[in-house]
């Protein structure tokens, strides 16, 4: 081996790397573009490339000295920089959660630790007037050895924080080698357990920053009302020009230092930095041989009476958690990627980002100040790994009352922990965007988490603290949360939210993780929603997540991409498909659920409607802007779908968090169902945003003397033409002929096994009545309890059937249950079925559940159609799916579609597609096909998958079609929630009834 052990040494975290120091790129002029164009500075050389690479499974099999001078790396392949080498296919992809890769035995890792050796020859040209220069790496998975020309250079571990070293005595004009050997695991590694895929490499970008010998180490900007402080640190005395510009580029302060200390500007009456109008100030400061130019905000972020205030105004954060995560190219994240995401974030009304569970790429919070978020900072540290080592007693209590033991309460890693927080604090120090600092995620609490937050309070009195694993203690000691200015909590139910309220109350609640987002889902963003505006001590919180984690491995042989989770790269520790929990897929594509969170946040909200007088109150959610000059709303009078009416609204002011009375008359049809639906429209120019642009709506059923759907009538009460019927009748079958279909009835399970109309056979599986859905991720406790209830082996058994025929037709009645091996019966349905002369079939179902039974995850009935029955149209909530819990970005109306589009493609595939609150659904193709209708709404799902096939399936790029188009109408489906890791689904949307009737009919018909 070559190198020291440091990598399992707690005592050496770096090696020759200079003080942290606040991020900038300098230049040897003013230069205002150097936030998206970090190149266009003369002052800073990219090392970023194609290097030469080598890997070894082996820290021990490192021995050749592949960082000399003249050293022979022919054998070496191609690497590009920044990268990881899991994506170059070597070592393999792996995802865990919770559990670290290797045994627990700190602060030793695996000895056979995985290692990457990168050569890189490059020129360099003196700068007469920068003669220092720097070598700055912004991030390397975990830890590295730099040699430069052969010349040890130094060591560093913390892999989201920037490593600085002096190479100018190393450095020379012309050509020069850098060497780098990375490790896969170090001691630190302990600390970087995230929940994520684990990556290794030189993943930032690399750069030389080239000094004069007299320059600006480092600066501090503080803003206090309308004054701005600035500390500055110099390496050598030198005259510093001072000035601060406005938006414009008119000087509004100046002044000069000449040596280490500090300078205060009055700015009278300063425009604040808000999320709604970034405005930033520009701070230029200039010796003789170089300029640093710094964006500035004026803000105030504090806590009053145990409410969050920012510029004296209550806010809520709408915030999410990201992660740094691209199919292809993993960790490693370009500009041009995170303004992907911001526009998306602000295209569905974030206002905040938390950077979780490490500090991002710098020039991240240069983009946040930009486009106008405000940024909980977190520190790179998650020790969640001792949760999981072996207990004598393995109870939750114990588990968490000792998991601060090892790590969190352990002397021997408060170094460890106090360097994680600085290196963020000092580099992102003067980021107005940053208005919050977290000492990292799920680690327990100990004395060295007080610490951490003693040292960051003192350092930065003007930010707020939070670090959730607060509560993650020893229950008999006594710890010390004067420094942590937030309660915050992840995934806890609404009750424990009110009864913290009620009961405690002593900080400000702040979700930092609520509405998992993992799959089909969230269900709950509305209620949350309500609880958080509620009451001003809720300060809002942070969704888990932005986006799905995979990696991308190619088109499979039918075109369709193919994106790999945990467990698909030969990985014995896994946590399987549990980093597939966004709101975006890995690709960016949007989930319904994004598209859920979007309108549920949107900028104004109809609180009351009186359509007899035209009254009309409305909202403002905004936290700054009057909603005058913020949105334009358009409104839309429909009538079973059809638009009747529609304008735009002279808006009164209406300012941040309040509401207003306006007149809105509108003419109401007298049949039909109607609905009102408010359009909120972007009206001003921001960044990211385009004029026009769709914030949300509102929609509001509107009154009237007959409010059933009149085409939905038209099906369900149409004359019947009076023909003659022929009944035939054996042990076990029923056929019901007319004159244009014969249907076929099997008594051994009350259920239609062909429908044969105008000459084409309708059906080609027999029905079935259905209380089972492919379990979404969500589902992912419940239906533990739903196979034990053996729900998804259900069957349908008929016990006596009756058959009446009448001049209008055949009436069949039939006692049913179902049940499956081994248990007692689940429940009993009593059913009718109607058929009439024209072929209308028309069931009611009566339903009474074993109330030992848990809540059915559905209950309908599931028809397998002719393929070719392929067009959809249907009135209800659309156009993605929707549920119970889950329908506030769809809208009433008439919507159409193929049903191969209707089909929503989660990479874990599940229950998708279902569209609630329906009237009707019509399946065609050309001149047949069939109609679905019933005199209280229903959900209906059509699908080219069956149930089976999605829960059968384990990517989406496994699953076959069905040769039947499938279609689910049902009575009711259980909630989708967020119960892959937030609480279960709450009680008004579990389907828990123990009596119910489904009523509802089926007309096949031919053009």
């Amino acid at each position: 081996m070559i190198v020291p052990r440091y990598y399992e040494d707690l005592n050496i975290l770096h090696e020759n790397t200079v003080p942290a120091r606040a991020y900038y790129i300098p230049a040897s002029k003013k230069m205002d573009d150097l936030v998206e164009n970090r190149k266009g500075s003369d002052r800073i050389q990219f090392l970023n490339g194609i290097w030469k690479f080598k890997y070894f499974e082996s820290i021990y099999d490192v021995e050749e000295e592949f960082f000399k001078q003249g050293f022979d790396v022919s054998e070496y392949v191609d690497m590009e920089v920044p990268g990881v080498w899991q994506n170059e296919g070597y070592d393999n992809h792996q995802y865990t959660n919770i559990k670290y890769p290797f045994p627990f035995d700190p602060p030793y890792v695996p000895q056979d630790i995985p290692c990457g050796a990168y050569v890189y020859n490059f020129e360099y040209k003196e700068d007469e007037k920068a003669k220092k220069a720097f070598l700055n790496f912004e991030g390397v998975d975990s830890s590295f050895y730099l040699w430069i020309n052969g010349s040890y250079v130094g060591y560093s571990q913390v892999v989201h924080a920037t490593s600085e070293f002096d190479i100018t005595d190393v450095l020379k004009n012309g050509k020069n080698t850098i060497a780098v050997l990375v490790l896969k695991w170090c001691d630190g590694s302990y600390l970087e357990d995230q929940d994520k895929f684990r990556m290794s490499g030189i993943f930032r970008d690399v750069y030389i920053l080239k000094r004069p010998q007299a320059y600006i180490r480092d600066y501090r900007v503080n803003t206090d009302g309308g004054k701005l402080n600035l500390d500055i640190e110099l390496t050598d005395p030198v005259g510093v020009k001072i000035t601060l510009e406005d938006k414009d580029g008119n000087i509004i302060a100046k002044g000069e230092i000449d040596k280490t200390g500090s300078i205060e500007f009055e700015v009278s009456d300063p425009i604040l930095w808000n999320t709604e109008n970034p405005y930033l100030y520009t701070l230029v400061l200039e010796t003789e041989e170089e300029t640093i130019v710094e964006y500035v905000g004026f803000r105030t972020v504090e806590i009053i009476d145990r409410v969050l205030y920012f510029n004296k105004q209550k806010i809520k954060f709408r915030g999410v958690n990201r992660h740094d995560s691209d199919p292809v190219t993993g960790f490693t994240i370009s500009m041009e990627q995170i303004i992907t995401d911001l526009t998306m974030m602000k295209q569905h009304n974030f206002n905040a980002i938390r950077s979780s569970h490490y500090p991002n790429a710098p020039y991240f919070y240069q983009l946040c100040d930009k486009y106008g978020f405000m940024v909980v900072d977190e520190a790179d540290i998650e020790a969640h790994g001792p949760v999981m080592i072996y207990r004598k007693e393995d109870t939750d209590y114990n588990r968490f009352k000792r998991w601060n033991e090892k790590i969190a309460d352990d002397p021997a890693w408060e170094a460890s922990i106090l360097d994680r927080v600085e290196l963020m604090v000092r580099r992102d120090k003067n980021r107005p965007s940053i208005v919050m600092w977290s000492m990292g995620n799920e680690s327990a609490y100990g004395c060295n988490f007080e610490k951490a937050l003693k040292w960051t309070k003192e350092f930065d009195p003007s930010r707020i603290t939070q670090y959730e694993s607060a509560r993650y203690r020893n229950y008999d000691v006594v710890y010390n949360y004067d420094y942590l200015d937030i309660y915050s909590r992840m995934y806890p139910s609404l009750e424990e939210i009110r009864e913290y309220l009620e009961n405690d109350a002593s900080k400000p609640f702040l979700l930092v993780e609520y509405c998992h987002s993992m799959g089909n889902g969230p269900g709950d963003f509305e209620d949350y929603f309500e609880l958080i505006y509620e009451n001003d001590l809720m300060c809002g919180g942070f969704v888990w997540e932005w986006c799905d984690h995979a990696i991308y491995k190619g088109k499979d042989k039918n075109g369709k991409d193919m994106y790999y989770y945990g467990g698909d790269h030969g990985e014995s520790v896994h946590d399987l498909n549990f980093c597939m929990d966004g709101l975006v897929y890995p690709d960016r594509t949007p989930h319904t659920g994004l598209l859920e969170y979007k309108n549920v946040y949107r900028p104004a909200r109809v609180v009351s409607y009186d359509e007899v007088n035209g009254k009309l109150v409305i909202h403002n959610y905004m936290d700054f802007d009057d909603l005058k000059d913020f949105v334009d709303i358009y409104y839309e009078v429909s009538c079973d779908g059809l638009n009747v009416e529609s304008g735009v609204l002279e808006l009164p002011s209406i300012e941040a968090h309040s509401e207003k009375e306006l007149e809105l008359r509108i003419k109401i049809p007298n049949k039909g169902k109607v609905f009102l639906k408010l359009i909120y429209k972007l009206k001003k120019e921001m960044p990211l945003l385009s004029k026009g642009y769709e914030l949300g709506f509102d929609e509001i059923k509107i009154s009237n003397e007959d409010g059933r759907n009149q085409n939905s009538l038209r099906w369900l009460d149409r004359e019947i033409n009076v023909s003659d019927m022929k009944v035939v009748e054996d042990d076990v079958s029923v056929i019901i002929k007319g004159q244009s279909f014969t249907y076929t009835y099997n008594k051994r399970n009350g259920m239609f096994e062909s429908l044969v109309f105008a000459g084409r056979e309708y059906i080609n599986r027999p029905m079935e009545l259905n209380i089972w859905r492919a379990p979404t991720d969500n589902d992912m406790y419940a239906k533990l309890e739903w196979k034990k209830a053996k729900y998804n082996e259900a069957y349908v058994r008929a016990y006596e059937t009756d058959i009446i025929q009448s001049s209008d037709g055949v009436k069949i009645s039939v006692k049913t249950s179902m049940s499956a091996a081994s248990i007692q019966k689940i429940l009993d349905a009593d059913i009718v079925w109607k058929i009439d002369c024209m072929g209308a079939i028309t069931s009611s179902i009566k339903v009474v559940k074993d109330e030992e039974f848990p809540d059915l995850p559905r209950f309908g009935i599931r028809l397998f159609l002719d393929k070719k029955l392929e067009n959809v149209a249907y009135f209800g909530m659309g156009p993605h799916e929707s549920y119970i819990d889950k329908h506030h970005s769809t809208s009433h109306g008439i919507y159409r579609a193929k049903v191969s589009d209707m089909h929503e493609d989660y990479i874990n595939p599940q229950e998708n597609g279902s569209h609630y609150d329906c009237d009707y659904v019509e399946l065609a193709n050309g001149q047949f096909g069939m109609v679905v209708a019933a005199q209280k709404t229903f959900s209906f799902n059509a699908s080219v998958y069956t149930q089976e096939e999605l829960e059968r399936a384990k990517h989406n790029f496994e699953l076959v079609e069905s040769e039947s188009t499938v279609l689910c109408l049902d009575y009711a489906l259980n909630g989708i929630g967020s119960n892959s890791c937030g609480p279960v689904v709450i009680d008004k949307y579990r389907f828990d009834d123990i009596k119910f009737d489904f009523d509802i009919s089926m007309i096949p018909f031919v053009k």
